[in-house]
Order: structure tokens, then C-alpha cells, then sequence
């Protein structure tokens, strides 16, 4: 193939599209001529290389590969393509550069490739090998914490998979309570391990927590035991699905199974088993005594693991609604109707209607009563819906939202009011009612539609 019989416009079009960068070097590295035809090397000035030493312009490692890269070859010895690293300015540029020595001359023909972009995917590949080892490390942390709290907590927890109702893991405690029952517990129907009249009740619990996503407890007994037991069931996920966590916990025995109960026992037993929140704080917040529901709204499985801690750090808005609370039975004694949110232990955020009393003794104590408030009210409709219907029901909002949110109500119910009024004057002609507004009749359609007062129906 002769190459030379080609024109000289097109041996240059050639040369210039097998390489990024073309450079005539004298046998000192002095750059004589430069030609640039790479995009990326475009953008910067190579212009300025020319009448200086090519070595000058490469890092320190780079200094070896171009004195050997500006030696004649030995005859019939192709030359090798050697990897540099030039600088401009500060900016680095990766090249693969190859010398071939003119003929009648000393000088040398230098033809480079641009590796900016393989050297931007070798860094991306290393930061992401890295990133995938740092997150592969802190999952092995991970599942050590878990296996050594699964393996030393004291009370019987097992996970069960949602599906197929049947165990997948076992702590060492669940392992000694089941012993006589299954011989391998890994594997074996959840249901099979209690006696037969609680599974109804297991059966309507583990429905309960999938439904809620809150932990749900109720009273179960384990085949072969001798009393019940609490079982507390909450949902988690995982990569094979959604699964249950049962922590099975020994009840109490009622002391009222084995004695008559007084007027006192009566009512504290009706406290600790109230179908509502119950909690005795101090002065400061701290909570002196709790009972089950309480416990069961924040997600916890003891009323110890509520003792001493300050019902604040269960508020949404902490010590703003506590102070608001205790300053007001500080003054009057009582209070009903105050509007809050509490946060479980999971993080879950719920409405909440309390209600307190200053109780009698020698330190002062507070008694609060604290009920969930479900989706159906009417107040929490309006605050999760974004819609407001009357002044009153702005005025219910204090509490639920931030002002600026309550502000932002309040110029939307004063928009409804005023095209419900225009509408009124103009007997339901949106044109007029438009124009009277100072609206395009578009934009009228568009709020109608947004305050639900137009069906999809309804024509002009």
C-alpha cells in the first residue's frame, strides 16, 4: 500500500483524524510545531507549548517514558506507544504519544491520543470499587450488631416470614422455649407452636400489625406452657419481602385471679388496662409510671423502657407542647382538648388529643391522658388535606400546622369565598363571574376544578 501517492491534503485529513495532537520535536524535546484536532484538547491552549522543552510540560513520573520516547528505534524496530502526563496550566492531560524520527532530519514526529476520557473512567470505576467496599464493610458491621443483639437478648424473639406464616429465624431463648415442641424451629409453622384456642387470636394479631405497621401486642400461650404469655408483633422488610418480628414476653400473674379486689385495685387496674394512653410525669416532664397502651402507641414493648424518661422526647414539637402543657395545670389544674403529635419509637407520627390533671401529693405530679386521634376526625382531615371550610376550623389548626401553613390557608378559603360569591351575583355565569373577578375564564376552570366546585362533566 503506498500511502504516499495519496494527496497531501488528504495524507494531512488522515493524520489528523488518527490522532488527537500532532507535534515536530527537536532531539532536545523543544516543541517546533503543533496541530490540534481533539475536542476535548480544543478547549485548551496547547498553542503554548510550542518553543518550549516537551519535558518540562510532564509530570515527574512521565520524565523516564519521554526521553526513551525520543530515541531512534533500531532498524526494522517498530515504535511503541508510551503513556504520558502532560500539564496545562493546572489542569492534567493523560496522552498516549508515539515518535517516529524523520528520516533526512533529527527531529521527530510525535502523533498523540487523547486518554482524558479512559482516565475519567478508570477514576469512576476505582471511587465506585471503593464506594461498594466501604457499603460491603458497614453491612458486615451491620449484621454483627444484629446477630449479637438477636443472640443475647433474654426474651424469645423469632422472624417470620408474612407469606408463608412460617419461622426463618430463631434467637437462643425461642430455641429453649420451643425445645419439646418442633425439633428444628428454622422452618416450622408459626401457628403450630401455640396451643389451639390462642391461634384465632395470634391469626387477628399478625393481621393487625401488617394492616397498621404499628407494633401490635396481644395475650397468646405457646404449646405446653402453663400460662400466657405478651406477644408484641411489628413488620419489617426485607430484600425477600415484608416479615414479622414476634418477641414473645412472660405475663404478669393478676393478683385480682387470686383475691377480691378493692375499690383501688379496681381502678388501677381499669388505669393500666384503658383502651387510652396513661401517663404520671414530674414537675419537669419525667414520666413516673405508665400502663400498656401508652407503651403500645410509642412502640414500646415495657412500660420500664418509658420510666424515666421525658415525655418531650416523644413530642413532635418537644418541649414547646410540654411547656404549654404543664404551664396550663400549673394555673387551672386540668386540661382537656390540647392537640399534639407524637413520634414512636420507629419514627412513626401520630395525632394525638390529650388531656392532663394536676394529682396530690407531696411533689407535684401530672396525670396526662393521651388519645390517638384516627384519620376520620374531621380537624385532621383538614390538616392533612390542605383544605379549611371556616374560620373555626383555621382556628383548630393552631398546633396541627406552622403559622405560615395556616396563613396559606386562610388566603385559600377567602379565594373560595370569593368566587362562591361571584358565582352567587352572577347566577352561575362563569364568563361574568370570571370578568368580575378580574380572571381569565381558563383560570376560573382551573380553581373551580382545584376546590372540587365543577364536576369533569359540566360544561360552560
Amino acid at each position: 500500500m503506498n500511502i504516499l501517492s495519496l494527496p497531501a491534503d488528504q495524507i494531512q485529513n488522515l493524520l489528523t483524524n488518527l490522532s488527537d495532537v500532532i507535534m515536530v520535536l527537536d532531539p532536545q524535546g523543544v516543541v517546533l510545531d503543533i496541530a490540534v484536532s481533539g475536542k476535548d484538547l480544543l478547549r485548551l491552549n496547547l498553542k503554548d507549548w510550542q518553543g518550549k522543552t516537551l519535558a518540562s510540560q510532564a509530570t515527574l513520573d512521565s520524565q523516564d517514558k519521554l526521553r526513551n520516547l525520543l530515541v531512534k528505534p533500531e532498524k526494522n524496530a517498530a515504535s511503541a506507544w508510551r503513556h504520558v502526563n502532560l500539564t496545562v496550566g493546572e489542569v492534567d492531560v493523560p496522552l498516549q504519544l508515539l515518535a517516529l524520527p524523520q528520516a533526512d532530519t533529527d527531529q521527530f514526529w510525535v502523533f498523540g491520543r487523547d486518554l482524558s476520557g479512559v482516565s475519567q473512567m478508570q477514576r469512576r470505576l476505582v471511587e465506585s470499587h471503593q464506594s461498594m467496599e466501604r457499603d460491603y464493610l458497614r453491612l458486615r458491621h451491620m449484621e454483627a450488631r444484629y446477630r449479637l443483639l438477636f443472640e443475647t437478648v433474654t426474651d424469645p424473639v423469632l422472624v417470620v416470614d408474612v407469606s408463608q406464616r412460617r419461622v426463618m429465624e430463631a434467637n437462643q431463648s425461642a430455641q429453649l422455649v420451643f425445645k419439646d415442641i418442633v425439633k428444628r424451629l428454622p422452618g416450622a409453622d408459626i401457628v403450630q407452636c401455640f396451643e389451639s384456642s390462642s391461634r384465632e387470636a395470634l391469626e387477628a394479631l399478625l393481621r393487625a400489625a401488617q394492616a397498621s405497621g404499628r407494633m401490635e401486642s396481644a395475650r397468646v400461650r405457646s404449646l405446653k406452657a402453663e400460662q400466657d404469655c405478651q406477644l408484641h408483633v411489628s413488620v419489617f422488610m426485607q430484600e425477600g419481602g415484608p416479615q414479622f418480628l414476634l418477641r414473645m414476653q412472660a405475663a404478669a400473674v393478676s393478683s385480682l385471679a387470686h383475691s377480691p379486689a378493692t375499690d383501688s385495685e379496681w381502678f388501677q387496674h381499669a388505669l393500666e388496662n384503658a383502651p387510652i394512653g396513661f401517663v404520671v410525669t414530674d414537675r419537669s416532664g419525667a414520666v413516673q409510671a405508665a400502663n400498656t397502651e401508652i407503651c403500645s402507641m410509642l412502640g414500646l414493648s415495657a412500660t420500664s423502657q418509658l420510666i424515666d424518661k421525658n415525655l418531650e422526647d416523644f413530642m413532635v414539637r418537644g418541649s414547646v407542647d410540654l411547656g404549654v402543657l404543664l404551664n396550663n395545670l400549673r394555673q387551672s389544674g386540668i386540661l382537656r382538648g390540647f392537640a399534639s403529635e407524637l413520634r414512636s419509637a420507629v419514627g412513626v407520627l401520630m395525632p394525638v388529643d390529650v388531656a392532663g390533671v394536676t394529682l396530690s401529693g407531696d411533689q407535684p405530679t401530672y396525670g396526662f391522658f393521651i388519645r390517638d386521634i384516627h384519620i376520620g376526625r374531621s380537624v385532621h382531615k383538614s390538616a392533612t388535606s390542605g383544605m379549611a371550610d371556616s374560620v373555626e376550623q383555621l382556628s383548630q389548626l393552631v398546633g396541627r400546622m406552622p403559622m405560615k401553613d395556616i396563613v396559606g390557608e386562610t388566603s385559600t378559603m377567602i379565594e373560595r369565598m370569593c368566587i362562591q360569591a361571584a358565582l352567587e351575583l352572577t347566577h352561575n355565569n362563569r364568563a361574568s363571574a370570571a370578568e368580575m373577578l378580574g380572571l381569565s375564564r381558563q383560570s376560573l376552570y382551573v380553581k373551580l376544578h382545584r376546590y372540587g366546585m365543577v364536576s369533569e362533566t359540566d360544561s360552560e
